[in-house]
């Protein structure tokens, strides 16, 4: 049994009823008492004291929306983002002169939006610099993607091939495909690049834990496909999982999943199986969120649905009978109405399980109370609001009013789950934080000095309250994760500055100390 005791440090407990404590005891991974309570452990001749020099200790912090693979995967990837056009060129012709005859270019994170004209990257573009390699650039969004001409030939993609199910490829004036993949078509060029097997997954995921905790994570929810399920239990395994982990899997698992029996709520305090992770629409960027009616400046376009709506609700229905809890992509208002009308219809089969909506970019007023009447967990990304609120208004104009809507979804009783949708946004939930309370930019503060739709702007510490118990919430470990309370996980971040106090500026300039996992020192400065 190992004992520590830290002292003199200002708590904040996450409880209403007691939100702040001076001392913490632990034993093992767990807290076992807070307070003067906790003080008394002092005496025990195996306890460990430590002084935190009276600096703020938050409840440890969980990313409730990453895609840890693919994050720990484009490492390795070109980073494109904030890049013009000019520029974005300039890195894939550098990486041409590196990269082995015929070898892979991959990069991330371009958003057409912040260029001058604004129009989509095409294949001819890329061609000019790179004729001979393969490359596949995704966009920031993560819904589209750009590839050149050597890669959609090695994808068997002529001038006359047809759009595919729930996708489309972008195309010429005389109807040849120009390079730009929409949805489901990016799968066409990204099926046949190798699929890295799940001991490279692992060692990249390995490689990738100590920039999440160093940011003051110590826990997230993964929602990524592939080899990533199987990577993590390996790491768990091997005892190298640093901070803890809810998966949730993706569609093609499902009939896996029913046939062997594995249920949400499955396995450990550092590896939980959560449910299963559904898209229904596309994104904002890509204007393919699937809206109640048509986007600005485009009449005819409402976007698309992923899932048809039968399709939906028989997936819906085979995994809730099944003991499986769903996280569901919805963006647009149609989307998200959608999701709702097919939880609604499924929740009675097992109503003890969590389901939950991801991302809710937009709602229709008719539908904003009814997350909290189903209980259903707003899992959201407060970095897209200040990040996408110019794209947002261009495209949805009026409706952005309920766009990003936590207070309004606060005020109905909704319970709201924080995190970053990594790697399209940075997964530092202090940035976070700052988007939530400000609702600006955090390099030019657009729009303006009160934020974006400043009545959906939240107080701190019901931000925090999304970072922590609103995450634990979400895959039913509220009783023991999120709070610095006894009987709840040792988990916890010291920071160096008293956020609370201090104006929403000072969160861009605060560090992380030190954290704690489970008892342990997993990061110090």
């Amino acid at each position: 049994m190992r004992i520590r005791l830290l002292k003199n440090g200002r708590f904040y407990t996450g409880d209403r009823q007691q939100p702040w404590t001076d001392a913490v005891a632990l034993v093992d991974s767990q807290i076992v008492a807070i307070g003067q309570a906790a003080l008394a452990w002092a005496t025990a001749p195996q306890t460990r004291v430590e002084n935190l020099q009276a600096a703020v200790v938050l409840p440890g912090l969980v990313d409730a929306h990453i895609h840890l693979m693919w994050y720990a995967l484009s490492l390795a990837d070109l980073e494109l983002r904030d890049l013009s056009r000019e520029a974005l060129l300039a890195v894939v012709a550098d990486a041409v002169t590196a990269a082995p005859p015929g070898g892979w270019i991959r990069g991330r994170g371009w958003d057409q939006t912040l260029w001058v004209d604004t129009r989509f990257p095409t294949a001819a573009e890329l061609d000019r610099v790179a004729p001979h390699h393969p490359v596949l650039l995704i966009a920031k969004n993560a819904h589209a993607a750009v590839a050149n001409s050597a890669a959609l030939r090695l994808a068997g993609l002529d001038v006359v091939a047809p759009d595919p199910p729930q996708g489309r490829f972008g195309r010429t004036a005389n109807g040849a495909l120009d390079g730009m993949l929409f949805e489901y078509a990016v799968d066409a060029v990204e099926s046949v690049i190798p699929e890295p097997t799940v001991a490279q997954v692992a060692a990249a995921i390995r490689a990738a834990q100590p920039r999440l905790l160093q940011k003051g994570l110590t826990g997230v929810h993964d929602v990524d496909g592939g080899p990533a399920f199987s990577a993590l239990q390996l790491l768990r395994q091997e005892g190298a999982l640093q901070l803890r982990v809810g998966k949730y899997v993706r569609l093609e698992a499902l009939d896996g999943l029913l046939e062997v029996g594995l249920r949400s709520g499955y396995g450990d305090e550092w590896l939980r199986f959560c449910g299963l992770k559904l898209f229904v629409d596309g994104a904002l960027g890509a204007r393919t969120g699937a809206m109640l009616a048509a986007y600005a400046e485009e009449p005819e376009n409402t976007g698309l649905l992923t899932l048809e709506p039968d399709a939906l609700r028989a997936i819906a229905r085979r995994a809730v009978a099944g003991g499986l809890a769903l996280a569901i992509h919805a963006i647009g208002d149609r989307a998200n109405r959608l999701v709702l009308d097919v939880l609604d219809e499924v929740q009675p089969l097992n109503p003890t399980l969590r389901h939950r909506i991801e991302h809710v970019q937009l709602l229709s007023r008719e539908d904003l109370p009814r997350l909290a009447q189903l209980d259903v967990v707003a899992s959201m990304q407060p970095v897209h609001a200040p990040h996408d609120w110019a794209m947002a208004e261009r495209y949805w104009g009026a409706r952005c009013t309920l766009s990003y809507a936590w207070q309004s979804l606060l005020k109905t009783g909704a319970r709201l789950a924080f995190g970053s949708d990594a790697p399209i946004e940075s997964f530092d939930p202090l940035l976070g934080l700052y988007a939530a309370v400000t609702r600006r930019h955090e390099r030019d503060g657009s729009p303006g000095p009160e934020g974006w739709q400043p009545q959906e702007r939240l107080t701190l510490t019901d931000a925090l309250k999304a970072y922590t118990w609103g995450a634990a919430y979400a895959i039913g470990q509220e009783h023991c994760q999120g709070r610095l309370l006894p009987g709840y996980f040792a988990d916890l971040v010291v920071l160096d500055r008293d956020i609370f106090s201090a104006p929403p500026e000072a969160l861009l300039e605060t560090r992380v100390q030190r954290v704690m996992v489970g008892g342990e020192w997993r990061y110090t400065a």
